[in-house]
Parts: structure tokens; C-alpha cells; sequence
């Protein structure tokens, strides 16, 4: 609306909305300049119909402020549609094994500790992949993303946990309950049983809670060496 009051300065232009939320930087002022020097017009209230009558354009609405319905003829109508997911991330999330959020966008390792981190080690997210987000947010978050792996690229060697899963192949049923509970897909079946890649596995347990044959265990976390410690506690009790 902003831009078409610059382009047309003697335009009328109405935003309908339900919520204003300015939480970016300068949104205030941004909403302040659309509001009193573009002389945009918000009205608050649900857009009910849009409709065509003898050649003019008609919207019709519910202005929630004043309680009252109004109608506006317009020359053209514009819809603020959603953002959504890019076609093909779906494959591309399960190549390179990262999760997705119940929206569809790829999903950090955790929203605060590690905003740009995937599940997957070295690989970064920043932009709308992640989340829909204005060029100021973009810009910050991959600067970020930038850096973590500069991080990486900076070392000459890269260490990974000793602490991954293994599996007792004489106890593996080949029951196939790991491979959907790793998030990492580090898990695969080899001949009828399953088989960890201590490259991919980032030691997290969720295959070791998941077996019911208690075949996987984590290195250094055995199920021997959990049962020694619980009875050296309970010993004391």
C-alpha cells in the first residue's frame, strides 16, 4: 500500500486487518508513515466477500471498531497471502536429514541455544527455509549461519562424540522400530539387523530407549554400566 501511495499519490487506499503486531525494528515507524503521511486507511474487521457488480470491483466487510458493516468499491482488490514452504523441501529436508516443523519449514535444533543449527551436524538453516521472515532477520540469521561455519572450515581437524550407539547384532530382532525413532537417520539394516554409522550418530539414546530387545546401547553407557551406577546409589539409600 505504501509503495502504490508513492507511485500514486492520489489513490485511496484501504488495509483491512484483524491484528497489527510491529515486533521487527522501525515497524513502528514504518506502520506511523503508512498511517499519517500516506494517509493509508486501516480499518479493523474481517473481509467477508469480494464480488464484482456492473463492472466495478466491491468489498464488503465488517468493520469490528464501529460495529458496523461497510462496502467499498475498489479498482482492485489485493490478498496478503501466507507464506509457504518452498515446493521440494520435503526431499531436500530427508537427503540431507534435517526435520520438519509442523508448518513445513525446516526446524533448528533448538529455537534459542541453537537457532541456526539442524539436526544434522555442519549443515546451517537462515531465511525463509526456516521460518517466513523480512530481509532484516534474513541478513542477521545468515550472517550467523556464515559464522558457524567459518567455525568449521577454520579447524584442521574436526572431533566427533565417542559417545555413539552400537548395536548387539545377537540380540537385534531386525524389529525396524530404530530407523523412525533416529533423527538422524544414522541407522540402516544390514542383512535383516540394524547397523549404526558412527559418522551420522550423534549419541542422543533415542534408538536405545526405542529397542525393546535392548540390542542398542550407547559406547561408555551400557546397559551393565547404567545398572551398576543405579544400585551404587540405591545402596546408599
Amino acid at each position: 500500500g505504501l509503495l502504490f501511495k508513492e507511485l500514486v499519490p492520489d489513490a485511496e487506499v484501504y488495509s483491512f486487518y484483524i491484528d497489527l503486531r510491529t515486533v521487527g525494528k522501525n515497524y513502528e515507524d514504518f506502520l506511523r508513515r503508512a498511517q499519517e503521511e500516506a494517509g493509508i486507511q486501516f480499518i479493523r474487521g474481517k473481509v467477508s466477500k469480494i464480488y464484482e457488480e456492473d463492472g466495478v470491483v466491491k468489498i464488503l466487510a465488517v468493520d469490528t471498531l464501529l460495529n458496523r458493516r461497510i462496502e467499498v468499491e475498489v479498482d482492485m482488490a489485493v490478498l496478503a497471502l501466507p507464506m509457504v514452504p518452498a515446493d521440494g523441501i520435503e526431499e531436500l529436508a530427508s537427503k540431507m536429514r534435517i526435520q520438519i516443523d509442523n508448518n513445513g519449514f525446516l526446524q533448528e535444533l533448538h529455537p534459542k541455544l541453537h537457532p541456526v543449527e539442524s539436526a544434522t551436524p555442519g549443515i546451517f538453516l537462515a531465511g525463509a527455509a526456516q521460518s517466513p521472515k523480512d530481509i532484516q532477520d534474513t541478513v542477521a540469521q545468515a550472517s550467523a549461519a556464515a559464522s558457524k561455519a567459518l567455525e568449521i572450515l577454520s579447524q584442521d581437524k574436526i572431533s566427533h562424540t565417542p559417545i555413539v550407539a552400537t548395536v548387539n547384532r545377537d540380540l537385534c530382532s531386525g524389529c525396524r522400530l530404530c530407523l523412525s525413532a533416529c533423527p538422524y537417520g544414522a541407522i540402516e539394516m544390514v542383512d535383516g539387523r540394524a547397523e549404526i554409522n558412527e559418522i551420522i550418530c550423534e549419541g542422543c539414546g533415542a534408538c536405545v530407549s526405542t529397542c525393546p530387545s535392548r540390542a542398542i546401547s550407547l559406547r561408555n553407557f551400557t546397559y551393565e554400566q547404567l545398572d551398576a551406577m543405579i544400585e551404587a546409589v540405591a545402596g546408599g539409600i
